[in-house]
């Protein structure tokens, strides 16, 4: 029997788009578009409670990032929590979280293991 989760991605998100279609997750998980369904404290303290940390949610790549100058900072778990909070392009995605799993990015093996974790 497999797992239902949900699936925090970002629709104008090629990426997300392609693993959403890759792995059939419409079908198989609830999808969450961060921009449109703003990701709640809730919902980031869980996945903060899987991941380990903050820092494994936020985006670096964001172009945010660099345009608020984020990137010459140290920023502190509570401020990352913060930016993830108020920004969504803030967020790691896509992001797929489960009672007890979560799997963070786009990262090929992240992917496949999400994919093996759907199909148990």
């Amino acid at each position: 029997m497999s797992k239902k989760g949900t699936l925090f991605y970002l629709s104008s998100c090629s990426t997300c788009n392609r693993i959403i279609k890759e792995l059939n997750l419409a079908s198989k998980m609830t999808l969450k578009d961060i921009k449109t369904d703003t990701i709640t404290e809730a919902q980031l303290e869980k996945m903060h409670a899987l991941a380990g940390s903050y820092e494994a949610l936020f985006s670096k790549r964001a172009m945010k990032y660099r345009s608020l100058e984020l990137n010459e900072k140290t920023l502190t778990e509570q401020e990352i929590k913060e930016w993830i909070l108020k920004e969504y392009t803030f967020l790691k995605r896509p992001v797929a979280l489960f009672d007890d799993a979560i799997f963070i990015g786009n990262a090929k093996k992240q992917v496949e293991a999400l994919g093996g974790c759907l199909s148990i």
